[in-house]
């Protein structure tokens, strides 16, 4: 029987994305690198656990859920998270950032400085840019301050990133407009926290870390891993935790939070044989009757 694995997510080194398997073993992943793997046959998608603990129950989760947590480990891992807002005393200096994943869609957040960019390659930002630094609770503020006054969201859904990413501005000027058009209205508002120093424009453009020129629209995405099925396809670009796979029935992205919690085993190169969500072709405005 093959030795199986357990996938602990995506990561982005300044290299490009990794897979980190438990145990600590890294997957590189290059354009054009054949990614295939099965999942387990009679396999169980079971409960990851929090805060670097094993579920105690091995609680099966579904295999659509992106967190792969039975509720007591969700619960518990939300607990001390700044992203649930569940602590104000980290005495950690925080950035707030504008991020642009298309057109329209520019969004407000937060990320501890230590960080650097790492959390805007998590999320996919196809370009972002510094708005401050400071304490986090400034921070905070700052980001409910932007929300109110500017009307930018602090959450986009990667369904919604995805559906956009493979028609994007080839310019970088055109996709830094929308940055730095909130940027310059995000800078003349008052109520600013005086413990959060601001900083000027400056894009960062994560197009060509992702792959994204040129890339084909996807006809897909895989809406969960079975007991049984196959991934098998062409790396052809990354975002977030979003890999862009060529199939033969054309691109198909893989969310690789899907892949948390199951048994996986080696694959040759077959076919994709998992559930895949079609997506829809984009409504246009009919220009006649006929």
């Amino acid at each position: 029987m093959a030795q199986a694995w357990k996938c602990s997510g995506l990561r982005w080194s300044a290299d490009g994305p990794v897979l980190v398997w438990d145990g600590g073993r890294r997957s590189a992943l290059t354009w054009g690198k054949r990614v295939a793997f099965g999942v387990a046959e009679g396999g169980v998608r079971t409960c990851v656990g929090a805060r670097g603990h094993a579920c105690p129950a091995r609680v099966a989760v579904p295999g659509r859920s992106t967190g792969a947590r039975c509720e007591e480990c969700a619960r518990l891992d939300r607990a001390h998270s700044v992203a649930a807002d569940t602590i104000a005393d980290d005495p950690r200096p925080y950035h707030v950032y504008l991020a642009w994943f298309g057109p329209g869609m520019t969004k407000v957040g937060i990320t501890a400085v230590e960080r650097g960019s790492a959390r805007l390659l998590e999320q996919g930002a196809v370009c972002f840019s510094w708005l401050g630094a400071g304490p986090l609770m400034a921070a905070r503020r700052t980001e409910e301050l932007l929300r109110a006054a500017l009307g930018v969201p602090d959450r986009i859904p990667y369904a919604e990133k995805r559906a956009v990413r493979a028609a994007l501005p080839q310019a970088v000027a055109d996709r830094a407009g929308e940055v730095a058009e909130s940027h310059g209205r995000a800078v003349a508002l008052e109520g600013w926290p005086e413990s959060l120093v601001r900083e000027p424009l400056r894009v960062v453009d994560h197009a060509e870390v992702f792959g994204l020129a040129g890339l084909p629209r996807a006809v897909g995405d895989v809406s969960e891993l079975v007991a049984g099925g196959v991934v098998s396809g062409e790396l052809v670009a990354a975002a977030g935790p979003d890999l862009h796979l060529a199939t033969g029935g054309g691109v198909v992205v893989l969310d690789t939070r899907l892949m948390t919690g199951w048994e996986l085993v080696p694959a040759a190169d077959g076919e994709l044989s998992v559930p895949v969500r079609e997506f829809r072709e984009a409504a246009g405005v009919q220009d006649g009757l006929f």
